[in-house]
């Protein structure tokens, strides 16, 4: 883009009304119809929408989609997380590079193309993946379809037709249990809603005991009942669909078959909190799904299951909105989303109050996560008490598992809470298992030893990821990559977690080259105490979580990559593991997590 006087910025603007919230939305349009946003655009847009060009910048600056720099015609991002990298992604981006002639990182001289690295792009079950100016996704990455795609772009062909199977993704749904299994008709459970009414409903959730499945696990109905009885002129319902976690793919699959039972989901929640609009927040490595998504909202709407009186219920009065994301982990926390929603830097609010109370717009707003909304169809549908009756007393229901790494059967599983991390790696087919990473990053990572425990609240909770690492992996190297992803998404706002992940992170590569001794172990443990008290939210705390699990349980990776294990006055490394297994077990009931749902 050269300047603003393109037609198509006023024409954007008008679509959005000029209104500042919808400030992430104009920026990624702009950017998508003329590949980065030039200073005098964003100005332009600052003077449309009464905000100052410095507030635009920060906006622009913080999302790692937004490019205020010109990238490449053709932006190549490769997927980061730890499975691709197992899946060889690192020598395919090398031979892209060189077939390129580009260095990572920077554009070509021509301005024709660029290739960096990106967070987890949510196909770890059909990886090495990559994504083409952000959206357009091509899977299963081969040395043949890396020479075949350095040679379409050279000649300038449009990823749009790129042959259409690199695009292929399967659910690759393996086993199902009740959200996965028969699906209701669309309608059937709002209709079963409406006829128990508002409260009753509530009360059935309550009864049914279900807990949030984006990782906190707070419990639906207690967040619905608050936010029912704030006080507030409007009331909102949001859909998380941030899934940033490295590892996790459910949702993705969830959006992709099940939509009418996630939508569904959303609308039985407005009936009961009485709200009138709802927000999808999708995250930007799932733009691809956006025409599908607003397809089944409009059918929704012409089957008067969205819109105005619905099914016929006057007063009931509700639609949803779609939110694209721009590329920021740190935005699947719930407050930090509806600051990306209102237009402004995904920054984790201080809390209280809650977005229960003071949420979107400063008015009561419920967030949940898409598995949530969709487990929320099946309860009204079948009751309360049927839902309790599945999994265990604490953790009641089924969970959905993102399966990947080291197995022969990865994809989408679905097992009742109580399943046995061992029963999960005999049906993927995992052998040779030395480690299991339960909820990514910010979950836990389990030893052979512990594969008898139990997937759950009240033992092993999970957000839904499940990384296999057979005995070849360096759990070293593992840790390393989730040090990296930590760093690269804090948000900056704090400065225990900006600068301490950065400091992890010179740790792990100093160990990495060898040069490492007993006294950079000793940092890393102080680091990790640091950031678990200080940090303004989840991401920070969690952040070491990789770290202190494998020190404690897989010791002797770290001690290959030490140049000596001299003695440092008052360290003592194996009461450091001691306290390092007990912290282990204080978090693995999940009370690190700032409700990432």
């Amino acid at each position: 883009m050269q300047n603003t006087s393109s037609p198509d910025l006023p024409a954007l603007l008008a679509r959005h009304q000029s209104n500042p919230h919808a400030l992430v939305q104009i920026l990624r349009e702009l950017q998508a119809m003329h590949g980065w946003l030039p200073r005098e655009a964003m100005s332009h847009i600052a003077d449309s929408l009464g905000l100052t060009l410095a507030h635009v910048q920060g906006v622009a600056g913080f999302y790692r989609f937004l490019h205020t720099q010109p990238v490449g015609q053709y932006r190549i991002l490769f997927s980061n997380n730890i499975t691709d990298r197992m899946l060889g992604n690192e020598a395919l981006m090398r031979d892209l590079c060189q077939r390129l002639g580009i260095t990572r990182g920077q554009v070509r001289a021509d301005g024709l193309v660029s290739v960096e690295l990106t967070s987890c792009t949510g196909l770890c079950d059909q990886g090495p993946a990559l994504l083409v100016n952000h959206h357009h996704v091509v899977t299963r990455l081969t040395p043949g379809r890396i020479e075949h795609i350095a040679a379409l772009i050279e000649a300038q062909v449009p990823p749009s037709q790129w042959p259409p199977e690199w695009s292929r993704i399967d659910d690759q749904i393996r086993l199902t249990d009740v959200k996965l299994g028969t699906q209701p008709s669309p309608g059937q459970a709002l209709a079963a809603a409406l006829a128990r009414g508002p409260q009753s409903t509530l009360d059935d959730l309550k009864r049914s005991k279900l807990r949030g499945r984006g990782g906190a696990g707070y419990a639906t109905a207690t967040k619905w009942q608050l936010c029912r009885n704030a006080p507030g002129e409007m009331h909102y319902v949001v859909c998380n669909a941030d899934e940033g976690e490295p590892g996790t793919f459910k949702d993705r699959v969830l959006l992709t078959s099940y939509a009418d039972s996630v939508i569904e989901g959303m609308t039985i929640a407005a009936l009961v909190v009485g709200a009138k609009r709802g927000l999808i927040y999708l995250r930007g490595e799932y733009r691809y799904l956006l025409e599908h998504l607003q397809a089944v909202l409009q059918r929704r709407r012409e089957a008067n299951l969205l819109g105005e009186t619905i099914q016929g219920q006057t007063g009931f009065d509700f639609d949803i909105d779609i939110h694209i994301g721009a590329g920021a982990y740190v935005c699947g926390e719930e407050s930090a989303l509806i600051e990306s929603l209102e237009g402004k830097r995904g920054t984790p609010r201080i809390r209280p109050p809650f977005p229960v109370e003071h949420g979107y717009l400063g008015q009561p707003t419920t967030v949940n996560n898409v598995e949530t909304f969709c487990a929320v169809t099946h309860i009204a549908l079948h009751g309360g008490q049927w839902w309790a009756g599945i999994g265990t007393p604490q953790s009641t229901g089924t969970k959905i598992h993102s399966v990947s790494g080291d197995c022969e059967r990865p994809g989408i599983y679905e097992y009742p809470f109580g399943t046995r991390i061992g029963r999960i790696l005999e049906d993927c087919g995992a052998r040779n298992t030395q480690a299991v990473q339960v909820g990514g990053p910010s979950g836990v990572c389990l030893s052979v030893s512990e594969f008898s425990r139990r997937i759950g609240f009240e033992d092993v909770p999970t957000a839904g990821a499940f990384m296999v690492f057979d005995r070849s992996r360096d759990m070293f190297t593992v840790a390393r990559n989730f040090a990296h992803f930590f760093a690269h998404e804090s948000c900056g706002f704090c400065t225990p977690c900006r600068v301490g992940t950065k400091l992890v992170v010179q740790r792990m590569e100093k160990l990495q080259r060898g040069d490492g001794c007993a006294e950079d172990v000793q940092v890393l443990f102080e680091l990790d105490k640091l950031m678990h008290g200080t940090t303004h939210c989840g991401l920070g705390a969690a952040a070491c979580n990789p770290l202190r699990d494998t020190i404690a349980k897989f010791r002797p990776a770290y001690e290959r990559h030490l140049q000596s294990l001299h003695f440092v006055p008052g360290f003592d490394l194996d009461a450091e593991l001691s306290q390092a297994r007990l912290a282990t077990a204080r978090d693995d009931s999940g009370a690190h997590l700032e409700n990432m749902e």
